[in-house]
């Protein structure tokens, strides 16, 4: 019996943003390709595209539908420009399972189809981040599983995707032999406890709201960071807001900052705005020692799209989400700084979207990653939950402790394991210890980055030019010349006789 190709491009991309928060169904994981694969065996190419195109514009219409409520209370275009946006970015998107479901499609008949299709679904994975946008991707879900997660140091979050859309395309192409990739979290070991901390971080958050920043937030932060003065801290981190602190231009705001490092004897960490060489603003993480000298500036380097740059043709019609004026300049790649002796490397926000980013931290000789946030733009959407298990998923392929200070939630330190400790309450004014222990081990995944994604690329690639190829060759009939050379004289083509009429008989009479 033919399934109808609509309603599994639809079960497909639902099944593709359920398995993330809110919805949390990360049990469906294994299946959630399922009906992807099952689509790529129309032998249609043209209605593999198509379905494929709507499964993919499902998906990250559901996992990124808070995109509209930002551009519209941000973005200055209004409930129908915000929606209209919204419908273009998930075609954009869609166009990666477009491809995956067109591809797949020539593995279907393969027996080796179970693999190649888990190895095609990791390659168009990794593209995610080079075209512009990146975000959950199917290995996230596996982050409630007691011991998925222990691969993450191997083959980082893609080899969670790998197992995910190998189990599915299993079941799909009824594979028996191949859903022995289910039983892998059987015979993994469960995830390692972690070592007490024993070092603490003072975290504020500050809860500003994003469309009424206060005009001197300094007063503010250096007042709830009082506990500091009066108890032992290793650090002092405030988050990425939206109220702009310009440290490097504003004397007085450099006083005030150096007295608070200097009062609690320990070095503080924040988000500021900078200039690059050509005055566009750079969005910074600053270190103050505890002598209340600056230290270090690291400038983000990977910007959001619609939040701090516009792509052209739409800055033509819309604003920029953040209020600092003019388009953010990327900064120069990762920086890693020395604090207490130790060493630590500070990503900003959408940063901990980009696995094979924040790993050079890590393998640069961060001992702690700190990632400063701003969620408020989210409001009070998914989006949230889904960055947190982003930056959770960084601390696991990396075996660090993760800092987490967040202008209005969710404030948290992240142990090696992905667990949460120290959660603030979110949506409220608050500050808080945030214990976390520095770690200089390294993982595989942290040594050689992302060689498992890139070897299922450039693997599935290989196939798919080979069974294309003999493809091809097998769809010529038996005994069919090859097509003749004009350049050699055998090829020539042979010369017929002239005929010659028969003969008239003649006739007697």
């Amino acid at each position: 019996m033919r399934l109808n190709p609509w309603l599994l491009a639809s079960a497909g991309g639902a099944l593709q943003f359920l398995i993330h928060p809110d919805a949390n169904a990360w049990l469906l994981a294994p299946l959630a390709l399922a009906p992807l694969i099952l689509l790529a065996q129309n032998k249609s190419l043209k209605e593999r595209f198509f379905a494929g195109w709507l499964a993919g514009f499902l998906h990250w219409m559901g996992l990124c539908y808070w995109i509209q409520g930002t551009l519209e209370r941000h973005g200055g275009v209004g409930l129908a420009g915000s929606l209209v946006l919204l419908v273009f970015f998930a075609l954009a998107k869609g166009l990666h399972t477009a491809a995956f479901v067109s591809l797949a499609g020539f593995f279907a008949g393969s027996r080796w189809a179970v693999p190649l299709c888990a190895a095609l679904w990791v390659g168009i994975e990794r593209l995610h981040a080079p075209f512009g946008f990146t975000w959950l991707l199917l290995g996230n879900a596996a982050l409630d599983w007691p011991s998925l997660p222990c691969l993450a140091p191997w083959t980082g979050v893609y080899g969670l995707s790998f197992l995910f859309a190998g189990t599915g395309a299993a079941v799909a192409l009824r594979k028996p032999r191949w859903l022995t990739l289910a039983l892998v979290p059987l015979v993994l070991p469960p995830m390692p406890d972690s070592a007490a901390a024993t070092r603490r971080a003072l975290a504020v958050q500050p809860n500003y709201h994003e469309e009424e920043p206060p005009l001197e937030p300094e007063r503010d932060l250096v007042a709830w960071s009082a506990p500091a003065t009066r108890e032992r801290f290793d650090l002092v981190v405030w988050p990425e807001m939206p109220a702009g602190l310009y440290y490097d231009l504003n004397p007085a705001l450099r006083q005030q900052f150096g007295d608070l490092a200097r009062a609690a004897h320990a070095p503080l960490l924040f988000g500021s705005v900078a200039r690059a060489n050509t005055r566009e603003p750079l969005n910074s993480a600053v270190l103050i020692d505890a002598f209340g000298e600056p230290r270090v500036r690291y400038d983000k380097s990977n910007l959001v799209p619609f939040g701090e740059f516009v792509p052209w043709p739409f800055d033509l019609v819309v604003d920029k989400v953040s209020d600092q004026a003019g388009m953010f300049a990327p900064g120069a790649g990762s920086v890693v700084f020395s604090l207490n002796g130790h060493r630590a490397g500070a990503f900003i926000c959408y940063e901990s979207a980009f696995p094979h980013y924040v790993r050079e931290f890590a393998a640069s000789g961060a001992e702690l990653l700190i990632n400063l946030t701003n969620d408020g733009y989210f409001a009070r959407s998914a989006a949230r939950a889904q960055h947190l298990r982003l930056a959770r998923l960084r601390a696991i392929e990396n075996r660090r402790w993760l800092l987490r200070p967040t202008n209005d939630g969710f404030t948290v330190s992240i142990d090696p394991a992905g667990r949460l400790h120290d959660p603030l309450p979110p949506f409220v004014r608050t500050q808080g210890p945030l214990r976390f222990e520095y770690s200089g081990e390294t993982t595989f995944y942290t040594r050689h980055g992302d060689w498992f994604a890139w070897a299922c690329l450039g693997t599935s690639l290989a196939a798919l030019v080979t069974l294309t190829r003999n493809a091809k060759r097998s769809s010529d009939p038996p005994g069919s010349p090859a097509a003749p050379d004009p350049n050699t004289p055998s090829s020539l083509p042979p010369t017929t006789p002239p005929s010659i009429p028969p003969a008239t008989p003649h006739r007697t009479r």
